[in-house]
């Protein structure tokens, strides 16, 4: 990983949007502080369309598309997306309607049997806005010992489903997206443009192990410098990096790109 400072003038230039990643790449514990609120603003002032890509609920995508300067919301871990279309919001699905009815179903399913066999397990609090993935938390509002952890995505996988741990939560899907392809599909639907053919033209921002799938994706990425804790669940690290954390590390990050775009 390269320093943020050394991101090349010429590729923040040629740049037409930022994808990013919610929990503690723009928030700080949660919350979202002015800064990092201010940094989106200032990147969409300057013509650059956002995208935010989270694994949290589409529900709260709803809210996010509706009221943040931002082009699309993918949310589940690319299980779907919401956007503005004038006045009207819409939302699209990577799985019809009755694949996801059939994932709901084994999701059940693998609820029961996890929270059987690990006491204490919980599922995160914001569990009743998710439409496509089942979320246990892991370090939001409690903590689960690293062996439980690992037992638990062992029993993800052994039920045939993709988990991925975030950093606060471990997630639970049956189907194939995942960030980068989510992104992919949202931008095609809310901008229409195909971001397999210029990903060289999009930045993304993330900081843990479920943005894995996109630092792989992207070829110009970063991440906040709390992403050093993760580095051992990416198979490919991010290419530059932030010093400062989470909704800091965000705006430091956007500070570099627009002053190559000045």
């Amino acid at each position: 990983m390269r320093p943020i400072a050394e991101l090349p003038p010429e590729v923040c230039r040629r740049l037409r949007g930022v994808v990013f990643d919610v929990d503690d790449t723009l928030t700080d514990h949660g919350q979202l502080t002015e800064v990092a609120y201010g940094a989106l603003w200032a990147l969409a002032r300057r013509g650059l369309d956002l995208v935010a890509v989270t694994g949290r609920p589409l529900g709260w995508c709803d809210v996010f598309a509706r009221q943040w300067p931002i082009a699309a919301a993918v949310g589940e871990n690319g299980g779907g997306w919401i956007f503005r279309h004038g006045r009207q919001v819409q939302e699209g699905y990577f799985d019809d309607e009755a694949t996801r009815a059939e994932q709901r179903r084994r999701l059940e399913a693998l609820e029961g049997h996890a929270r059987a066999a690990i006491p204490g397990l919980r599922l995160a609090s914001d569990q009743p806005q998710r439409r496509v993935d089942l979320a246990f938390d892991v370090a939001e509002e409690t903590a689960l010992e690293a062996a439980a952890l690992t037992r638990l995505v062992a029993l993800i996988e052994a039920a045939g489903a993709r988990a991925l741990v975030s950093s606060v939560h471990a997630h639970a899907y049956f189907g194939d997206h995942d960030k980068a392809r989510g992104a992919a599909r949202a931008i095609a639907a809310a901008l229409g443009r195909d971001l397999d053919g210029e990903r060289d033209c999009w930045l993304f921002v993330g900081d843990s192990g479920n943005d894995a799938a996109a630092f792989a994706y992207f070829p110009v990425s970063a991440a906040v410098g709390n992403v050093r804790a993760h580095l051992p669940r990416l198979p490919v690290p991010p290419a530059f990096v932030a010093d400062e954390e989470r909704g800091r590390g965000f705006a430091s990050i956007a500070t570099a790109v627009l002053r190559s775009r000045a």
